[in-house]
């Protein structure tokens, strides 16, 4: 029995049976079962540290940001350039534009990728009023042209789910740690299931100091290394700083990453960190240009 058993294993192909099954192992044990799932070999490395490039700009790991949802992380920060009306993700985690987001404008030729609150339909308002942040239109609603180029696809995390994520799930407090990623300082954040990759190390938490030199003293990748982590599921955030009308302040020092959530009528919500501290539920004006991470 069981010879033909491993037999039919060996067989490339997927096969769903409902009956009852008697597996006879070799230590005499007997299991008992309903069906049985056969799974046809695929061409996926056996080795799970072999980088994976990310379909349709989706990051691998699977993140709860609520009792009944997970989400997957888009391969990088969001970016836009307005010469071209295009949308894409940064092609690493660890990229970012920094001060030539002070570039901002309609005719600009570059790339951005810090944005006021809800400017899903109008990236490129650069004003410092509230009232000109009224309605949030989520950038999710754009085709991202390196994320499966389909509107629709791809949302912000509100605050309470940025809540849950750092402050709920299983293991919380140890899924995620700031960190230099290729020289670049930001926070990891590991997903729900993680098995830490050979010749990696994992430290979780903050750094004991503030700084922009105190990322490093936590957790530090090159590029290769994190390489390893994300194809394990892991998620980098850059400290991409922020920008109020055309000054970008901060890059490198502290990581601001909007939620879909207002506060009242001239603040939202946004994910805050920096070297020795965490807050995914800060709030402030509107019109403050944050980074912006989508999921699906």
């Amino acid at each position: 029995m069981k010879k033909f058993f491993m037999a039919v294993i060996a067989l490339m192909m997927t096969l769903s049976v409902s009956a009852q099954f008697y597996i006879y192992l070799s230590n005499g044990e007997v299991l008992q079962a309903d069906s049985i799932s056969l799974v046809a070999p695929s061409d996926t490395p056996d080795n799970p540290n072999t980088p994976v490039t990310p379909e349709n700009g989706t990051l691998s790991g699977l993140f709860s940001v609520s009792a009944t949802t997970q989400v997957q992380f888009s391969q990088g920060n969001l970016q836009y350039q307005a010469s071209t009306d295009t949308w894409r993700f940064a092609t690493n985690q660890y990229d970012l534009i920094g001060s030539d987001n002070s570039n901002i404008s309609a005719s600009y030729t570059g790339w951005i990728d810090l944005f006021g609150w809800g400017t899903g339909s109008n990236p490129t308002q650069a004003s410092t009023s509230y009232s000109d942040y009224s309605t949030f239109t989520d950038w999710g609603v754009n085709a991202i042209s390196n994320g499966g180029n389909t509107a629709n696809t791809w949302r912000t995390l509100t605050k309470d789910e940025w809540v849950y994520l750092f402050n709920t799930r299983t293991d919380a407090s140890s899924k995620y740690g700031v960190a230099s990623v290729n020289g670049v300082n930001g926070l990891v954040i590991l997903p729900d299931s993680w098995v830490l990759p050979s010749g990696c190390s994992f430290v979780a938490g903050v750094a004991a100091s503030y700084g922009a030199e105190y990322f490093a003293s936590v957790n530090t990748y090159t590029a290769e290394q994190w390489s390893q982590m994300e194809s394990a599921g892991g998620v980098f955030l850059p400290a991409a700083g922020y920008r109020y009308g055309t000054n970008v302040n901060d890059v490198g020092s502290f990581g601001f990453y909007w939620s879909s959530t207002p506060y009242d009528t001239n603040f939202a919500y946004y994910l805050y960190f920096y070297s020795n501290y965490l807050y995914p539920q800060y709030y402030y004006d509107r019109s403050i240009g944050q980074s912006v991470r989508l999921v699906r």
